[in-house]
């Protein structure tokens, strides 16, 4: 086949790329630049030695290698819908949408443009029969950032390294002699670097300061604008819990009022837990998920997939109901849809219901 290997410039990716080459595929890669940090946000946004490693290892495995400059659509699809989604209260997940409007959106219809008849990245995850299927090495498997690509997506979508596991992968780097061998794998917001959410959000988001307050309307402290934080929060919103090892927590955030609340974190502390959501924006990697069923319902990456019903309400939206209450449901998540390893889909939380 004729690929396209999407090359970010690390282990990942470049192993991705040297496997498609090894197996006998017209291979090419590709940095999609999406972001230069023309802002000077703190932190570290190593695009240009990103793009120095991706061709060093284009350049070892004999490959084509060019940049694509994706930086307006980037901004369009992917940093609107982030600042948006902070500043209307919920909590959005570029990476996700980076992955279903700008990897397997924008570059492959270029890629399409140009005669190739795939795209492979590096994530972890592995596709058999048509269908996603989580990755081989559980502390690694990327399908949830996979949740909401469309079915013609997953039709031209290649993972080549979702068999292996992290360590083998490495190993798999040094067989193939590859520079980023032993490049650390990168943290931070998809294709901006190792950039904190907080800085990147107030470089566009005025601060607007408030109360903390407690269940009882006792202000305890100040806040620095209700988009900087997060239900479920722990750490960083600067009040300190009078209960030996239990934190307080944020359990809401009330935006007519410009009151962040928090509570002692207990098995039962109210907001914080909940059985039943409503879900709006559906997707699915495959057949349209229009029957109810019984799934496993993922609400945020490192987080375990629990039982749930899943009931159509037509319109793109539907009703999930937990077997097991779980922590700090979040309007603006994303929820991976799946059964057993298999990725169904993939929706957004719209409402939380709490009993």
């Amino acid at each position: 086949m004729k690929i396209l290997a999407a090359m970010s410039g690390g282990v990942d990716s470049s192993v991705a790329a040297a496997q498609l080459v090894r197996d006998g595929h017209d291979v090419s890669g590709v940095y999609m630049k999406n972001w230069i940090n023309e802002e000077n946000i703190i932190g570290h946004c190593p695009w240009e030695e990103d793009i120095v490693d991706a061709e060093a290892v284009a350049k070892q495995l004999g490959i084509p290698f060019r940049v694509v400059n994706l930086m307006t659509e980037y901004r369009e699809k992917v940093v609107k819908y982030l600042l948006e989604g902070y500043q209307t209260g919920i909590t959005p997940n570029p990476d996700v949408m980076c992955n279903r409007e700008m990897k397997f959106g924008v570059l492959w219809d270029w890629a399409s443009e140009h005669g190739f008849e795939a795209i492979a990245t590096g994530h972890y995850a592995r596709k058999e029969g048509g269908h996603v299927l989580r990755g081989a090495d559980p502390n690694k498997d990327q399908t949830y950032f996979l949740a909401m690509m469309q079915p013609h997506q997953v039709r031209i979508a290649q993972f080549p390294i979702g068999h292996l596991l992290k360590p083998e992968l490495r190993d798999r780097a040094r067989e193939f002699g590859l520079k980023t061998a032993e490049k650390k794998d990168s943290q931070g917001i998809c294709f901006i670097g190792q950039v904190k959410m907080e800085d990147f959000l107030r470089t566009f988001v005025p601060d607007k300061p408030g109360p903390i307050v407690n269940f009882e309307g006792k202000v305890l402290g100040e806040h620095r604008g209700l988009h900087l934080y997060t239900l479920g929060q722990r750490k960083g919103h600067g009040v300190a819990s009078p209960v030996h090892k239990q934190a307080y927590v944020v359990v809401a955030k009330r935006p007519a009022t410009n009151e962040l609340v928090v509570a002692i974190e207990n098995s039962d502390t109210p907001l914080l837990w909940a059985r039943k959501a409503t879900l709006h924006s559906i997707s699915s990697t495959g057949e349209p998920l229009t029957e109810e069923r019984i799934l496993q319902a993922q609400p945020r990456y490192r987080c375990p997939a629990g039982d749930a019903v899943f009931r159509p309400l037509g319109s793109g939206r539907a009703e999930l109901e937990y077997r097991e209450p779980q922590r700090a449901l979040t309007p603006g998540q994303i929820c991976g849809l799946y059964e057993g390893d298999r990725l169904l889909g993939g929706a957004v939380f719209e409402t939380i219901h709490h009993e």
